[in-house]
């Protein structure tokens, strides 16, 4: 436990201590975003872009997060044990690109259709079976979606298989 804390900290003060754009806590055993990186990160949260949270045991992310870090461009959680994202994960305006991969969602979180500067959603190797295919194809910019490995209703592959505003990745027979 102590290693991992101490890895945690090296990371965090790397980012703060160089200026750097992007914070990467993958493979630190995180059951959660720890509120003391909140504090040291206080001053610097404005300039993130990207943050690495993949392969950790992370059961869920607080609306803290998503208020905190609101320049963020790219968002990997993929790997944890995610179910579900606050409603605040709207206030992410800048997002681009968000990696939900292999983690535990059985429903589509709905709120990613009502961030407009989204190009990439990754939601591979999770258990939802159906898609909010209208609202995605609202979205302006989105190029991307990945749902392979789903157990989608057949319906949605149906749906799925007309023309659509952006790229989709599934499982689906062609």
């Amino acid at each position: 436990m102590a290693e991992a804390v101490a890895n945690v900290a090296r990371r965090v003060n790397a980012t703060v201590e160089e200026g750097r754009d992007h914070l990467d806590l993958s493979n630190c055993k995180l059951i959660s975003f720890p509120d003391g990186i909140f504090k040291v990160l206080k001053n610097v949260s404005e300039n993130i872009r990207v943050i690495t949270l993949a392969d950790n045991e992370m059961k869920a992310i607080s609306s803290k997060f998503f208020s905190t870090f609101t320049q963020l461009r790219e968002l990997d959680l993929q790997g944890n044990v995610l179910t579900k994202l606050p409603d605040s994960v709207v206030e992410m305006q800048h997002l681009t690109s968000i990696n939900l991969a292999n983690n535990n969602f059985s429903v589509f979180p709905e709120k990613l259709t009502e961030i407009t500067s989204l190009e990439r959603i990754d939601l591979e190797g999770n258990s939802i079976t159906e898609i909010p295919v209208e609202k995605l194809s609202a979205m302006p910019v989105l190029k991307w979606l990945n749902v392979k490995s789903n157990p989608l209703d057949t319906d949605i592959q149906c749906a799925m298989k007309s023309p659509l505003t952006f790229d989709i990745l599934s499982s689906m027979e062609s």
